[in-house]
C-alpha cells in the first residue's frame, strides 16, 4: 500500500492506537493532496522508506499533531538519532518540536546543549486546530498550545461546523436572552430549565427520578455557579447525591474495572471498557483541569464539552457517571464567569432529543478504545479484562466530533428548548388572562385547557371538553380556542 508518516510507524513499530482518519500513502500526483479516506503524497515529497525519524518529521508537516502516535514512537527512537538531527539542522521548526516531544515523553532531556535558532514555534497551528494560551519551552523554543497538558491533551480540528457555532457567541447570546426578560419571566424559565434538565438527564440513563430525588438534583445544577473548585471529595458528595440506588454510594474514585454493556451475552455484550483503577487519579486530575481552569482559558462550549465527555469515558465511579458528565457541562460553564449567575442551558434535553448524534459521539472514543481490550467472560456477570494497548489512548484522543455536537446542544438548547419554553409561558399568560377575566373559571382546571390546547395547535380536543363538561361551560372551549389562535399567531 506504500504508507507513510504516522501509518507507517504504527505498523513498524507496532503501536496500538486509534485508527488514522487520513492515513499518508504514496500515490500517482503531483503534490499532496488530501482526499476524505487519505492523504496522497507524490514520490518525491515521500520521506527515506527506512528512516523512523524522517516519517516523524514528515508526519509532523504533512499530517499534523497525532500525540497517541508520537508519544510511542518517540520512545523507540534513540536520543542519539534526535541529537544529530538537532546538531545538522537546530532551526528546523519539526525538529525542535520532536526534540521537544522526545524530552517529554521519555522522561529525561537528551544529552547536550544546542545552539537552537529562530523564533519560538507553535507545536499546533491555529489554523487547522482550537488552540490554548501557550506555555514556551525556553530550551527548544517550543510553544505548547494544546487544549491540555503533555500529560492530557485533545486535539479538536477547526471544521467549518465548529467554527460557524463558535462565531454564534451561544453564551453571550444566552445572557442577552435571559437579560430581555422581565423578572417573572426568567425565574419560570429557569425552574423549567432546571427541572427538565434534570428529568431529561435521568431519562438519558433510563431512569425516572423521585420528586426528593430530582429536587436534589436541581440543588446540585444550582451549585455549579458556586465558586467551588472541582476535585475528588466534590466529585464523590455530587455522586452521592445524584444515583437513585443508596448501595451504589461511592466514598472515592473507584478502585475496580468497570465496564459498560449492550444487549449481547457474554464478552461480546461489553462495548466499553474505561481506564484501569490505577489510571484514574491521574487522568482525573487532568480532565478536571478543564473544567476548574482552562473553560476560563478558552472557549467555555469547548472546556465544557471534553471536561464533559474525558470524565465519562474516565467513567471514576461504578454508578452515576453519565449524570454527572452533564453535571460536569454546567460546571465548567459557570465557573468560566461567561453566565449569568444562575443561568442554565438544558443541554441535556437537547442531547436527549439526538440520542443518535449523542450516542454516535460516544462511540468516536469507546468503539476504537473496545478493540485494545480482550475481554473474557468466565460466569454470569465475572469476565476477565486485559488492556492490550497503551495508556497514551486514553491520555490523547480527538474530540472534534465531540466539541462539534456539544456546541450544537449548546444552540439548540438556546434556540430551540429554552426559547420556545419562553414565548409558550408567555403564550399561556395571555389566553390565561383573558379567560379569567371573561369567565369564572376554577384556575386548576383552566390551566390545564390552556396548556393542552396550545400543545394541540390551539385546539381543546374532544377528550379535554369531556373531561371538564360537567365543571366548565361549554362557551369557555370555544374561548379558549379563540384566544389560543391570537396567541399563536
Amino acid at each position: 500500500m506504500g504508507w507513510l508518516g504516522y501509518q507507517w510507524l504504527c505498523e513498524r513499530f507496532r503501536l496500538a492506537t486509534f485508527p488514522l482518519s487520513r492515513p499518508a500513502r504514496l500515490a500517482p500526483v503531483s503534490r499532496v493532496t488530501r482526499t476524505a479516506e487519505a492523504l496522497l503524497v507524490p514520490t518525491q515529497v515521500a520521506p527515506e522508506a527506512d528512516q523512523p525519524l524522517d516519517q516523524l518529521l514528515f508526519a509532523l508537516k504533512h499530517e499534523g499533531v497525532n500525540l497517541q502516535v508520537l508519544a510511542q514512537a518517540l520512545t523507540r527512537i534513540p536520543d542519539s538519532d534526535i541529537r544529530r538531527r538537532v546538531q545538522a539542522t537546530p532551526s528546523s521548526r519539526y525538529v525542535r518540536v520532536l526534540g521537544f516531544l522526545w524530552e517529554a515523553f521519555n522522561g529525561r532531556d537528551i544529552d547536550g546543549d544546542f545552539a537552537i535558532a529562530g523564533p519560538t514555534v507553535d507545536l499546533f497551528d491555529a489554523r487547522r486546530y482550537l488552540t490554548a494560551p501557550g506555555q514556551r519551552n525556553a530550551r527548544w523554543k517550543v510553544n505548547f498550545n494544546g487544549l491540555g497538558s503533555l500529560r492530557y491533551a485533545v486535539t479538536v480540528e477547526r471544521t467549518p461546523a465548529i467554527e460557524r457555532l463558535l462565531a454564534l457567541d451561544i453564551l453571550d447570546r444566552a445572557n442577552t436572552f435571559v437579560a430581555g426578560l422581565g423578572p417573572q419571566a426568567t425565574d419560570r424559565a429557569l425552574a423549567w430549565a432546571y427541572l427538565h434538565e434534570t428529568e431529561t438527564s435521568f431519562a438519558i440513563e433510563r431512569e425516572t427520578p423521585s420528586p426528593d430525588k430530582a429536587e436534589a438534583f436541581v440543588a446540585l445544577l444550582k451549585q455549579a455557579h458556586q465558586p467551588r473548585p472541582m476535585d475528588e471529595d466534590y466529585l464523590v458528595a455530587l455522586q452521592n447525591a445524584a444515583i437513585t440506588n443508596p448501595l451504589d454510594r461511592a466514598a472515592a474514585y473507584r478502585h475496580e474495572q468497570n465496564w459498560l454493556r449492550g444487549p449481547l451475552r457474554g464478552a461480546a455484550g461489553i462495548t466499553y471498557v474505561p481506564p484501569p483503577p490505577e489510571l484514574v487519579h491521574a487522568l482525573m486530575d487532568e480532565v478536571l483541569a478543564f473544567a476548574n481552569a482552562l473553560a476560563k482559558r478558552i472557549d467555555p462550549l469547548v472546556a465544557a464539552a471534553i471536561a464533559s465527555f474525558g470524565f465519562v469515558f474516565i467513567h471514576p465511579f461504578m454508578d452515576g457517571n453519565g449524570r454527572l458528565s452533564r453535571f460536569l457541562f454546567h460546571y465548567a460553564l459557570c465557573q468560566s464567569g461567561r453566565l449569568a449567575n444562575g443561568l442554565l442551558l438544558p443541554v441535556s434535553v437537547a442531547m436527549k432529543r439526538n440520542e443518535a448524534a449523542y450516542l454516535s459521539a460516544l462511540q468516536s472514543f469507546s468503539i476504537p478504545m473496545r478493540r485494545h481490550w480482550e475481554v473474557r467472560w468466565l460466569a454470569d456477570e465475572s469476565y476477565d479484562f486485559r488492556f492490550q494497548g497503551d495508556e497514551a489512548l486514553y491520555r490523547y484522543w480527538d474530540a472534534t466530533q465531540v466539541v462539534e455536537f456539544s456546541l450544537d446542544m449548546a444552540r439548540q438548547a438556546l434556540e430551540k428548548d429554552l426559547r420556545e419554553e419562553t414565548e409558550f409561558l408567555d403564550r399561556f399568560d395571555r389566553v390565561y388572562r383573558q379567560i379569567d377575566d371573561a369567565f369564572d373559571v376554577r384556575g386548576s382546571a383552566l390551566t390545564t385547557l390552556v396548556i393542552a390546547a396550545l400543545q394541540n395547535n390551539g385546539k381543546v380536543s374532544r377528550n379535554r371538553r369531556k373531561q371538564f363538561q360537567l365543571t366548565v361551560p361549554n362557551p369557555v372551549f370555544d374561548a379558549i380556542e379563540q384566544a389560543c389562535a391570537q396567541a399563536l399567531k
